[in-house]
């Protein structure tokens, strides 16, 4: 603005000066000091009051959009949120990003987010609470019942030893034997009729060779490429072993692409909107949550859209992430509209097996086969702070066009059928529409769920992670309730001289959650990793990074995501990428709270009891 100013009164001084002759003598370089000082103080004070997202300073920051604060602060100094925020969005570049940094939006100031529930969707989750609630006051009475008996008393206590011999030999998760164990020696009648229910390896086997036989018919289309591994090898010699390793479980080694990270989920959305507008064959989208709101409003407007142009579209959302937000008609609606609609699990159709905790977690987005879509994001207008949930919402995303495509798709499609009782399809079809540029940019697009169990392929890829990583490893998380395995990884790491850091939510979405990561901290802080705590807010990006390689997607570093979610995310190793990653990570550091071990030993006795009571049951976390 200054600058401006200046180029103005230069241009234009000899004009002012004919046409006002009696101001020859006139100290015009003082005044234009004056203006100069007094614009910038104007301008300051301004941007500093942009979180209270008065429309006066939005307008005038809209109308001056080059306007540009520095904001300096010593090393150590207590910052504000406000300051917080405005130094945040400094360091990515952009003061419009502190408010509403989507531009189609925020051009209306009458559009404010929001985070609608329906009475049906509560109605329909409270009837399915209601119905596990009666099966387990059924199993206590049964227990109570039999328990009268000495004979079926001795019964039980000897189908302990076996069914606890059982568990230990189990190849499943150690945390989930440990919770059935303890289940079974606290509620020794009512606890083995709920493990003979729900606890048996076999109680979902019928439903997961379900699923797997989906996934394997989906793998079916995949392409191994020997010149591809020949070639990544040769490149990269010390990751070829992680690379063999994701081929092994079905990832294919994918090259020739071009990727671009997004820090937050506006920049997300803004360019999802653009490729979709550009779409002309089919568009895949599939969503954990979807929120009915502004965002949902734009994404299904530019959907009917593209479908009256004749384009393909299959939108997919998980049910227990829609019930509560989305309207009793909503897939009605959509398939009325010609937009092919698949719901994952829906939580009323295994009430008896318990299956509904398993949830289908991934975020994809495909258009036309050649450019994809994955991260943390889900459509609800939260995610592009249209709405403040938990202060400022971080997210991250990463847009990958190219050959990595195919795998998204694929990924997208087995979801797809398995959403659809098993209908097998022809994939060929949605293969790619163009060819793309040689280069040596690798990607493998990495999936997984608990129909792969006692196999968790996204769990060993973060270890491998962690213990090849050289100089560095960093990490952002929501969730951070990880198993003893992870945790030790991750101090091995750390003493061995690698730089570890974690970064996790100041405010939290989950408040027993957030009271479990924080009792996480403690053998990690003490073993030398580093954890940092959003400030400004809930950071929902799922992030892993080395010096070497990353990963960007919808994991999050705890049980769920590991052993009861369906997850997918991108791997990468292209050097500009995990710059881009890394840059970003660390500004996220600069504005938030490092926490100490010192913080944590000296954290409320009542906390301390609170949290040690809550880790019993970390695993239904």
């Amino acid at each position: 603005m200054a600058d401006r100013i200046r180029q103005f009164m230069d241009e234009n001084k000899e004009k002012l000066l004919e046409r006002n002759h009696y101001l020859e003598d006139f100290d015009f370089k003082s005044l234009r000091q004056d203006i100069e000082v007094q614009a910038k103080d104007y301008f300051s004070r301004i941007q500093s009051m942009v979180g209270s997202g008065n429309p006066i300073q939005r307008r005038l920051l809209r109308a001056f959009p080059d306007i540009k604060v520095i904001t300096r602060f010593r090393k150590g100094e207590q910052l504000d949120t406000d300051t917080r925020e405005v130094a945040a969005a400094e360091t990515a570049g952009s003061l419009e990003g502190v408010n509403n940094r989507w531009k189609d939006m925020s051009a209306n100031d009458n559009i404010i987010g929001t985070t609608k529930s329906y009475l049906s969707g509560i109605l329909r989750v409270s009837l399915v609470g209601i119905l596990v609630l009666i099966q387990m006051v059924l199993i206590v009475m049964l227990g109570y019942w039999v328990s009268g008996s000495v004979y079926i008393y001795i019964f039980i206590e000897v189908a302990s030893i076996f069914i606890i011999v059982g568990l230990v030999n189990d190849n499943r998760n150690s945390s989930y034997k440990i919770s059935w164990i303890c289940i079974i020696l606290l509620l020794p009648v009512t606890g083995h009729i709920m493990y003979a229910l729900w606890g048996k390896s076999g109680s979902t086997q019928k439903i997961e060779k379900k699923i797997m036989a989906c996934i394997q018919h989906g793998n079916t289309f995949l392409h191994y490429n020997e010149k591809n591994a020949k070639s990544y090898a040769l490149k990269y010699p010390t990751k070829s072993r992680m690379s063999k390793y994701m081929e092994s479980q079905n990832f294919p080694l994918f090259k020739n692409n071009s990727i671009s990270y997004y820090p937050m989920g506006e920049d997300t959305f803004e360019a999802i909107f653009k490729d979709i507008e550009e779409a002309s064959q089919f568009i895949f989208i599939n969503f954990f949550i979807v929120g009915e709101g502004v965002l949902w409003e734009r994404m299904h407007t530019l959907l009917l859209k593209k479908r009256s142009q004749g384009v393909e579209i299959k939108f997919m959302y998980d049910d227990f992430g829609a019930t509560l937000r989305t309207s009793p008609n909503f897939r009605r609606n959509l398939e009325t509209e010609g937009i092919e609609t698949a719901v994952f699990n829906p939580i009323h159709k295994y009430t008896d097996k318990l299956y509904m905790n398993y949830r289908s977690h991934q975020k994809i987005i495909v258009i036309d086969g050649n450019i994809g879509y994955t991260g943390g994001m889900n459509l609800a207008d939260e995610y592009v702070n249209l709405i403040e949930r938990f202060g400022k919402w971080k997210d991250n995303a990463v847009r990958v066009e190219g050959e990595a495509v195919w795998g998204l798709t694929v990924t997208f499609l087995q979801m797809w059928e398995i959403s659809k009782s098993g209908e097998w399809m022809d994939y060929n079809p949605y293969r790619p529409t163009k060819v793309f540029p040689e280069n040596d940019v690798y990607c493998h697009v990495i999936s997984d769920g608990p129909a792969n169990r006692p196999n968790n392929p996204i769990e060993s890829i973060y270890k491998q992670i962690i213990h090849y990583a050289k100089k560095y490893v960093y990490i952002t998380t929501p969730y951070l309730v990880i198993e003893d395995h992870m945790k030790q990884a991750l101090i091995e790491a750390a003493k061995s001289g690698v730089d570890v850091r974690i970064i996790t939510p100041n405010i939290p979405d989950k408040k027993n959650v957030k009271k479990l990561t924080n009792y996480n901290y403690g053998q990690l802080l003490e073993g030398g990793v580093k954890i940092y705590e959003y400030t400004p807010g809930f950071i929902h990006a799922k992030t892993i990074i080395n010096e070497d390689c990353g990963i960007v997607g919808t994991i999050n570093m705890d049980y769920r995501s590991f052993f009861l979610h369906y997850e997918c995310g991108l791997w990468m190793c292209n050097r500009d990428i995990i710059d881009d990653i890394k840059e970003d990570l660390i500004a996220t550091m600069g504005i938030s709270h490092e926490f100490t071990y010192e913080e944590w030993k000296h954290r409320p006795w009542l906390l301390k009891l609170n949290q040690r009571f809550l880790n019993l049951f970390s695993t239904l976390m």
